[in-house]
C-alpha cells in the first residue's frame, strides 16, 4: 500500500502521525491497550514523549533540536537502549511545540545531559508498561519476561512472545509520569520503570551513522528558507544607518513603481513587503528615508577596553572567597599581574536568519531556524497579541546557530509585520543584517593577580572580570523586549546584568574570583547588544585565566603542565590534563622554547577548563609565520571527559567542530565598529577561519565514565582553546598576547 502525505498538511497537523494499519503478514493486535487518541500534550503524560507505531517502531518527541552535531541521534540511542530496540527503529520528532513539550530548545549543551536523559527516563517507563501489557497478554509474570529487539518474550520459552507493535502499535500510552514541575532545560520525568545499568548497555557507546548527512549532501532536505505558505508575502526590514536613529520621513513615492510594494511602519520599526521577493529587495534598497539626528552612540573602537575599565558598574558578583585574600596579598614577597582583553564577536552564521509566520483564524504557525522554537512561538504570540497556545512553533533547519543569533529577531520582525498587515509573512535578512545586527558575544577585560611567597610558591589568586552583560538580550526568545522589533516599538526593556567566573579546580591558600558588568553602549536597538554566543563567556574567561596560569608557571620557573597538576584539586581534571599532555608528547619546559626554522616559529601550549561537569584539556601546536604574522593551528590534542559517552564518533566530531570554530574566534573574529554602527558586515570585514587554515590533525582522547551521567559536549572543548593557542604562540615566539584575536597585525606589532 502507498500512503501519500502532503508535506504542508503534515507540518500543520495538530498531532503526531501514527499509521495505524496492519501490514501484510503482520499479526493482529494482541489486545486493546492504551488510548485510541493521543492525550493532550502535558509533561505528565507518557504519550507526550513516546509512541509506538503499528510496525513496532518508536517515535520519541523531543522538545529540543539538533543544531548540526547529531544530538538527535544520541537521543535516539538513549531511547533505543531503554526500550531494547535497534536504534534504526527509533525516530526523533524534534523542535515542534505542536508535538512535544518545551524542553528548552538547544541550550547550554543540555541536549543529551537533560533532554536526552528525560527521554531515556520516559522510555524506561514505556518499556515497563509494555512488559506489563505483555504479562497480561501472555499470562506470564512480568519478572519472567525479557525484551529482544522490541519483542517481549518469556525467558524460559522464546515462543511465548508478543511485539510492541502488536501490544499498542498505533495507539497511545495513557500512563502518567512524575514531573518535576520544570519547563525548559530542567524538565525531568520518571515513572516506575528503572533505567538500565551501564553494564547492560548495548546501544549506548556505539556509533551508528547520522541520518541527516545524506539528505543535506544531496540537497533533498528543506531549510527554513524553503518554506512557502499560501498567500505569503516577502518582507525586508530596514535598519538605521546610525544605531538608535528613527525614521522621520518615509518617501512612499520612491518605491511606487515596484509592483505590490507595501510600507510597514510602527514607531521606529520600518519594513517593506511585496508578493515577489526580489521586489521586496528592490524596495528596501530604493526606499528614501530621512532618519532622526541620533547622536552616534559608540566610542572609538581603539578605546573600547578603556571604556569598559572606566564605565560605571551596574551589577557585580563572584564566587565565595577562599581564605583571607587581602591579607595574603599584603604578606606576599612578590605579586604578578596581567590584564587580558576580549572583543565583541558575531555569531556569523552561514546565512542570515529567516522566519515565516502563517496566519490563520485566531491562530498562527511559526517556522523558524531558532534554537528555541517553543519559546520563539511564545514570543511570536506576544507580538501577534494571541494566546501562546494559539501559535505553534516549528523548527526547520536554518543556517546554523550558536546561542542567541539573529533568528529570534527574524521571528519578531515577521510576527510584527503579520500583525500589522494580517498577512502571512516571510522575513529574511541580508549578510549585512546577519553579521551587523545579530546580538554579539560581549566584550570584556580581565585582570589577574597572583601572590608569591619567598620560596616561589603561589599563595593567593585574584581574578576579576569586567564587561558587558551576556544577557542584555535573553536567549529565551519568548520576550518581545529582547528583540529589535520589540525595542523599536517601545516595549519596556528587561535586561539581565550577569557575567561569570572561570570554572576550574585550582587550589590556592587564598582565592578570589569576581565579576562586574557595565551598561550597554546603547540600551535600545543596538547592533552591539550582548547575548549568548557558543559557550557564553567561556572562551574569554579561560583565555585570561589559563594564559595567566602559564605566565605564573614560567615566572616561578615551573613547567605549565606540572604547575597545573600541582594545583588541581579534582581527579577528573588531573586526568584530562595528563591525558592531553601524554598524547601530545609534551616536553617539559620553564621558558619559551622559540623553535624557529626559516620564517616559521613552532610552539606548543596547553589549557584546561571545566564546563557544567565536563572537563576538557587541549594541547595546541601552532606555526607562526614571523614575516606575515599569520598563525596556523597545525595540530590539536583534546582530552575530553563528559561522563558516559553515548556515541563516540559524534562526540569526536563535535569536539572537532569546537576546535575549528574556537580557532576562528581565537585568531580572526572581532566585530569592528565606528561611532555610528557596526562595520563588520560581511566575510571581508568579519573574516572567519577558512578551509585552507583548518588544522592538519585533531587528536581526541575520550575518557568514558559509564558510571556518571552525561554532562554535555557541545561547547566544553571550545572553552580552553584560545588560551592553548596563546600559550603555544608564546612558546613559539616569546610573545605574550593578552588581547584577542591573535591577528597577523597584532603578531607583527608584538614581534617588531
Amino acid at each position: 500500500m502507498t500512503i501519500q502525505l502532503n508535506r504542508r498538511t503534515l507540518l500543520a497537523s495538530a498531532g503526531a502521525l501514527t499509521v495505524a494499519v496492519v501490514l501484510p503478514g503482520a499479526s493482529a493486535r494482541a489486545a486493546v491497550f492504551g488510548a485510541d487518541k493521543r492525550p493532550p500534550l502535558d509533561p505528565r503524560n507518557l504519550s507526550s514523549y513516546i509512541t509506538v507505531n503499528a510496525d513496532g517502531s518508536v517515535v520519541a518527541y523531543w522538545g529540543k533540536m539538533d543544531m548540526g552535531q547529531g544530538t538527535d541521534l544520541g537521543c535516539a540511542q538513549m531511547v533505543a537502549e531503554e526500550l531494547d530496540l535497534p536504534v534504526a527503529k527509533v525516530s526523533i520528532d524534534q523542535g515542534d511545540s505542536g508535538t512535544s513539550v518545551n524542553q528548552g530548545g538547544a541550550s547550554g549543551s543540555t541536549g543529551i545531559q537533560m533532554g536526552g536523559v528525560a527521554l531515556a527516563s520516559a522510555a524506561a517507563e514505556a518499556r515497563y508498561q509494555l512488559v506489563a501489557m505483555a504479562s497480561k497478554h501472555l499470562n506470564v509474570p512480568a519478572e519472567e519476561l525479557t525484551v529482544t529487539d522490541g519483542v517481549v518474550h518469556a525467558r524460559s520459552d522464546a515462543n511465548k512472545k508478543v511485539s510492541y507493535g502488536e501490544l499498542i502499535g498505533g495507539r497511545f500510552f495513557d500512563t502518567q509520569l512524575e514531573w518535576n514541575k520544570q519547563i525548559g532545560n530542567a524538565l525531568f520525568v520518571k515513572g516506575q520503570g528503572q533505567r538500565k545499568k551501564p553494564a547492560d548497555y548495548k546501544v549506548i557507546g556505539t556509533s551508528p551513522a547520522r541520518r541527516d548527512v545524506a539528505p543535506k549532501v544531496m540537497g533533498t532536505i528543506d531549510y527554513v528558507v524553503d518554506i512557502k505558505v499560501p498567500g505569503m508575502v516577502h518582507a525586508r526590514v530596514i535598519r538605521p544607518p546610525v544605531a538608535g536613529a528613527e525614521p522621520v520621513t518615509v518617501d512612499e513615492a520612491s518605491v511606487k513603481n515596484i509592483p505590490g510594494v507595501q510600507i510597514v511602519r510602527e514607531k521606529a520599526f520600518l519594513a517593506v513587503l511585496a508578493p515577489r521577493e526580489y521586489d521586496a529587495v528592490k524596495a528596501a534598497r530604493d526606499l528614501k528615508v530621512i532618519w532622526s539626528d541620533a547622536k552616534p552612540p559608540f566610542p572609538d573602537q581603539n578605546k573600547l577596553y578603556d571604556h569598559i575599565r572606566n564605565a560605571p558598574v551596574v551589577a557585580k558578583g563572584g564566587d565565595k572567597d577562599v581564605g583571607d585574600v587581602d591579607a595574603t596579598f599584603a604578606s606576599a614577597a612578590r605579586v604578578i599581574e596581567a590584564t587580558y582583553e576580549w572583543p565583541f564577536q558575531s555569531h556569523a552564521s552561514m546565512g542570515p536568519a529567516c522566519a515565516v509566520i502563517e496566519m490563520g483564524q485566531g491562530e498562527a504557525t511559526l517556522y523558524t531556524g531558532s534554537q528555541k522554537p517553543h519559546f520563539a512561538g511564545e514570543g511570536a504570540a506576544a507580538m501577534l497579541n494571541l494566546p501562546k497556545e494559539k501559535v505553534r512553533g516549528i523548527w526547520v533547519p536554518g543556517p546554523g546557530s550558536y546561542g542567541r543569533n539573529d533568528a529570534g529577531d527574524a521571528v519578531a520582525d515577521a510576527a510584527l509585520i503579520a500583525r500589522l498587515t494580517g498577512k502571512s509573512v516571510r522575513v529574511i535578512g541580508t549578510r549585512q543584517d546577519g553579521t551587523g545586527w545579530d546580538p554579539k558575544g560581549p566584550a570584556s577585560v580581565h585582570k589577574a593577580r597572583a601572590a608569591v611567597d619567598k620560596d616561589g610558591n603561589i599563595i593567593a589568586w585574584d581574578f576579576a572580570s569586567k564587561g558587558f552583560s551576556r544577557l542584555d538580550v535573553s536567549s529565551n526568545e519568548s520576550a518581545t523586549a529582547d528583540t529589535l522589533a520589540g525595542q523599536a516599538i517601545g516595549v519596556p526593556l528587561k535586561p539581565t546584568n550577569v557575567f561569570n567566573t572561570p570554572e576550574e579546580s585550582y587550589r590556592f591558600t587564598a582565592k578570589r574570583k569576581t565579576w562586574e558588568t557595565v551598561p550597554p553602549l546603547l540600551d535600545r536597538g543596538s547592533p552591539l547588544r550582548g547575548a549568548h554566543l557558543r559557550d557564553p563567556l567561556g572562551p574569554q574567561l579561560h583565555f585570561a585565566s589559563e594564559s595567566f596560569i602559564d605566565e605564573i608557571a614560567f615566572a616561578t620557573n615551573q613547567d605549565p603542565v606540572a604547575f597545573r597538576l600541582k594545583h588541581l584539586a579534582e581527579p577528573r581534571d588531573i586526568a584530562v590534563v595528563k591525558a592531553a599532555a601524554e598524547k601530545a608528547g609534551w616536553q617539559p619546559r620553564t621558558s619559551a622554547r622559540k623553535q624557529v626554522s626559516g620564517e616559521i616559529a613552532r610552539g606548543q601550549g596547553i589549557a584546561y577548563a571545566q564546563r557544567s561537569g565536563t572537563r576538557s584539556a587541549i594541547v595546541a601546536e601552532v606555526e607562526v609565520n614571523l614575516k606575515t604574522g599569520k598563525v596556523w593551528g597545525r595540530k590539536f590534542t583534546v582530552a575530553h571527559d563528559c561522563g558516559v559517552i553515548i556515541n563516540p564518533r559524534q562526540l569526536t566530531a563535535t569536539i572537532e567542530g569546537n576546535v575549528v570554530q574556537g580557532m576562528s574566534r581565537a585568531i580572526w573574529e572581532e566585530v569592528k565598529f565606528d561611532d555610528k554602527n557596526v562595520t563588520s558586515v560581511d566575510w571581508q570585514t568579519y573574516p572567519i577561519l577558512d578551509m585552507t587554515e583548518a588544522p592538519e590533525t585533531i587528536d581526541v582522547v575520550l575518557i568514558n565514565r559509564p558510571e556518571l551521567a552525561p554532562s554535555g559536549a557541545g561547547e566544553s572543548s571550545m572553552r580552553p582553546l584560545a588560551a592553548a593557542v596563546a600559550n603555544a604562540i608564546y612558546d613559539a615566539t616569546g610573545l605574550r598576547l593578552r588581547q584577542a584575536p591573535f591577528t597577523p597585525d597584532r603578531l607583527k606589532a608584538g614581534l617588531a
